[in-house]
């Protein structure tokens, strides 16, 4: 009896250690999330509005001047980039990245899969791990993004993109992020990145956007493309980053509420044992005290 309360007691202290690192972490993953959010809250109206632009751009040129990102292409070459996070203990943040990246890949670009020429573009640790091991065809140049996160460093990542696809190495690039809506609420998505994709608002089809060029408009068009494609880029790794946070504090406080149930539950199975216990060193004690007296 007295090894199963020493078990009892050793469990009781192992969780009550794990809850206080759980703790911690939530707490830091907050103070991580908080500012985070406020990037992403800040830079999304600014981003929603330039693709806005874009697209109306786009879709309302037809043919008067040469657009080599919104060309449309019979794709044979596709590159993935698929944001994920560097450390795990946020839940299944980075096995929901993962899976809909392959899905995609199976269901969306399995010709091209089959002839080798999907190639992945990792961004975090947890998808440039898996991607590799699984022998898909990994871009290796920045997976440790996150570790010197900056809009320089987000630019150069979007450029293999760029130029690539200007060069006719990619005819299609797609990027897989989770789009950070609360604390407790992620959306994956797949969002198709090049070519800029051409919309029609249904209410206005047949009008177009009016607008003014100073400079001339092919020069601006050539200028802001890259620009606001950077933007864009940038605003998914921002989604990402505030995502991850998030998703690590919710499963970090779900951890720390686990470890009170079960500490609980140990508790009282503790003091079971330890009046199971008690009660049979007093049924010997006084077996004992009969025995002298009989």
């Amino acid at each position: 009896m007295s090894g199963q309360l020493k078990e009892v007691r050793n469990r009781i202290k192992s969780i009550q250690s794990t809850q206080q690192i759980t703790k911690a972490m939530k707490m830091v993953s907050a103070a991580k999330l908080r500012r985070a959010q406020d990037a992403i809250l800040q830079m999304r109206p600014y981003a929603e509005k330039l693709q806005e632009m874009l697209q109306n751009i786009v879709s309302n040129t037809e043919g008067d001047i040469d657009m080599a990102l919104a060309a449309n292409r019979q794709v044979e070459k596709v590159l993935i980039v698929v944001i994920s996070s560097d450390r795990g203990l946020c839940g299944a943040y980075n096995s929901n990245l993962i899976k809909l990246a392959k899905q995609t890949i199976r269901e969306k670009y399995a010709a091209q899969f089959a002839k080798g020429h999907v190639e992945v573009l990792p961004i975090g640790k947890k998808a440039w791990e898996h991607f590799t091991k699984n022998g898909y065809k990994v871009n290796e140049s920045f997976w440790n993004l996150f570790s010197h996160l900056s809009f320089d460093a987000v630019k150069a990542a979007a450029a293999v993109a760029l130029d690539g696809f200007v060069k006719g190495e990619y005819d299609a690039v797609d990027i897989i992020y989770s789009e950070f809506k609360n604390a407790a609420t992620q959306r994956y998505k797949l969002e198709q990145f090049l070519p800029i994709a051409k919309v029609e608002n249904e209410g206005n089809k047949g009008r177009k956007a009016d607008f003014i060029y100073e400079p001339e408009k092919d020069v601006l068009v050539a200028e802001l493309m890259p620009k606001i494609l950077n933007t864009q880029f940038f605003k998914a790794v921002l989604d990402a980053h505030a995502s991850e946070h998030g998703a690590r504090m919710t499963a970090m406080d779900k951890a720390t509420d686990n470890a009170g149930e079960l500490l609980r539950n140990l508790k009282i199975e503790y003091n079971r044992a330890r009046q199971a216990a008690i009660t049979t060193e007093l049924t010997e004690i006084v077996s004992g005290a009969a025995a002298l007296m009989g």
